[in-house]
């Protein structure tokens, strides 16, 4: 099937929008699901499940699994340009889409640039 330049424009045109600079707490992204935030909050707790396909590392901010209010996903294809993550305790702010997984929140990290510190 052959794309048409306009839907790529389009498609490169959404990619292009910027994160808005307003930044909320862990606690209110579950009212802004859909939406290109920054999220902010504390590092509760950090897993990386190696038992499970992509190897997601979840850092979750505010509150520790099982009891996350939000968390942060990195899967093992993006460690290297994510690089060092953030220390439990250390207060982070991210930027990116929100999305809902079982009920909670999140949003996937892929590069440092969505890390606001």
């Amino acid at each position: 099937m052959e794309r048409s330049p306009l839907l790529l424009l389009s498609v490169l045109g959404l990619a292009l929008v910027p994160v808005s600079a307003q930044s909320i707490s862990a606690p209110d992204a579950k009212n802004h699901v859909g939406e290109k935030l920054t999220v902010c909050g504390k590092v509760a707790d950090e897993r990386t499940v190696t038992n499970s396909s992509g190897e997601p590392t979840f850092i979750n901010l505010d509150a520790p699994y099982p009891h996350q209010i939000f968390t942060l996903v990195i899967w093992k294809e993006d460690r290297l340009a994510v690089g060092k993550l953030p220390r439990q305790g250390s207060r982070v702010c991210t930027m990116g889409l929100i999305e809902k997984y079982h009920g909670v929140p999140e949003i996937q990290v892929w590069s440092r640039s969505q890390f606001l510190y």
